[in-house]
C-alpha cells in the first residue's frame, strides 16, 4: 500500500477536531541549540520522572518529585553517581518517594551514564540536538542500550519531554500508520526502521517536525 500524502492526513484531522484545536496540540521542539542550552542535571531529572511515571498514575508521582529532588541532589550526575549503598538503601525508607529499587537504583546508574556521554560530547544536550532526525528510531535504540529502563516507549517519551523532536508510536499513532500507510504495529527494529522511513517522507513533503507529524496523524483516527 502506497503512503498517503499528508496533506490527506491533515485534512482528516482538522475535519475531525478543527483547525484552531488541532494546532494548539502541536508539539513545538526545541532547536539544537536549545538542548544543548539545557543541563545535564535537568534532562537526569527528567529521565528519572518518565521511568517513575511508567506504570503509575503521573500525577501522583509528579507530586512527590520536589522530594525526589531533594533526596538526590537536584539530580547532579556527579553527585548522584556517588552516592554510596548504603545512601542509596536508606532510600527505600523515605515514605516520601516511591519505593521501587529497581527504579530508585536506575537514578545512579542512569547518572553514571549521562557522564559518560557528557565526557564524549561535552553535555548531553549537545549529543541529544546532534543526532540525526532521519534516525531517530536509532536514538530510541541507544537510550534503551546505554540507560536503565529506557526501553520499550519509555525512550521516545523521555524525548517528548525534554523537547527533543521524535514521534511516538502510541496506540493512535500505529493505527495512523496502519491506516494511511499500510504499516502494521511495529514488533521489532525493522518495522521501526519502516515507520522511520515513513515518517521522513512525510518530512520531507511537509517541512514540519517529526513531533507535530506524530501527533497530526494520531489525531486523524479514531482515538
Amino acid at each position: 500500500m502506497p503512503t498517503t500524502p499528508f496533506a490527506a492526513i491533515l485534512e482528516a484531522a482538522r475535519q475531525r477536531h478543527g483547525s484552531t484545536a488541532l494546532d494548539a496540540r502541536l508539539p513545538q521542539p526545541k532547536s539544537a541549540s536549545e538542548l544543548a542550552a539545557t543541563s545535564d542535571d535537568r534532562y537526569l531529572s527528567q529521565m528519572s520522572l518518565r521511568i517513575f511515571r511508567a506504570g503509575l498514575k503521573h500525577s501522583v508521582v509528579d507530586a512527590k518529585w520536589p522530594a525526589f529532588e531533594e533526596v538526590f541532589s537536584s539530580f547532579d550526575p556527579r553527585r548522584v553517581r556517588s552516592m554510596s549503598d548504603e545512601a542509596m538503601e536508606k532510600l527505600l525508607s523515605d515514605a516520601r518517594l516511591i519505593r521501587h529499587w529497581g527504579k530508585l537504583k536506575s537514578v545512579r546508574d542512569n547518572a553514571a551514564a549521562t557522564l559518560a556521554i557528557v565526557d564524549e560530547y561535552g553535555s548531553f544536550g549537545s549529543w541529544l540536538g546532534a543526532w540525526p532526525r532521519n534516525n531517530i528510531v536509532g536514538l530510541w535504540d541507544e537510550l534503551a542500550k546505554r540507560f536503565s529502563q529506557m526501553g520499550g516507549n519509555s525512550g521516545p517519551m523521555f524525548l517528548r519531554m525534554v523537547g527533543r523532536d521524535t514521534f511516538v508510536l502510541s496506540n493512535s499513532v500505529v493505527a495512523g500508520l496502519n491506516k494511511w500507510a499500510g504499516i502494521p504495529s511495529p514488533k521489532n527494529k525493522a518495522d521501526r526502521v519502516a515507520a522511520q522511513a515513513c515518517f521522513n517522507g512525510w518530512a520531507t513533503e511537509t517541512g514540519r517536525p517529526m513531533s507535530q507529524l506524530s501527533m497530526i496523524l494520531a489525531l486523524s483516527v479514531d482515538e
